[in-house]
């Protein structure tokens, strides 16, 4: 009986960590879903947005600008950040804020990028702290679930004006 019961704890047992591996995988390696929180990607995703992150593209070097993007913070290593890629490494970028009367440009270094949100008042990102290492970037918003209304791809930069080209 003893032996039974045994064999059944550690049948479930092994179960239990071959599923948490391959959902840990899954998560880690192929997507998941983010509840999005905050005004600062205001139009494209509003407060409590439902959307799908994939994390394919951040471990093959495939960011590109526009894309909107799931990093960590570097505020705060354990919140994550919503915003858009504006500039990837050698990318000249603007620095400064769109009130501002005399504009700055930087380039963004090697190994980073340069995030903003699209609710350009509203939003502290890489004009407040500068660029972001790649290596932060967790995953690639490619879809928007909730609402049902809005279900879809999203939209492009309501600030295009932003991206750069020389």
């Amino acid at each position: 009986m003893l032996r039974n019961v045994l064999g059944k704890t550690f049948r479930f047992l092994g179960y239990t960590v071959q599923y948490g591996c391959i959902a840990h995988c899954a998560f880690e390696y192929l997507g998941g879903i983010v509840v999005c929180s905050g005004p600062s990607m205001e139009p494209t995703i509003q407060n409590s947005d439902i959307v799908f992150s994939e994390n394919l593209s951040r471990h093959f070097y495939c960011i590109r600008k526009g894309d909107i993007v799931i990093a960590k913070s570097p505020n705060d290593p354990k919140s994550n950040i919503c915003k858009r890629v504006i500039g990837l490494e050698g990318d000249k970028v603007c620095t400064s804020n769109p009130s501002d009367f005399l504009k700055s440009h930087s380039y963004v270094p090697k190994g980073h990028v340069w995030l903003e949100g699209d609710n350009l008042r509203n939003s502290t990102d890489s004009r407040c702290y500068g660029p972001v290492p790649y290596g932060l970037i967790r995953g690639r918003i490619c879809l928007k679930i909730w609402p049902l209304n809005d279900f879809g791809f999203l939209r492009a930069s309501p600030n295009g004006h932003r991206f750069l080209d020389d």
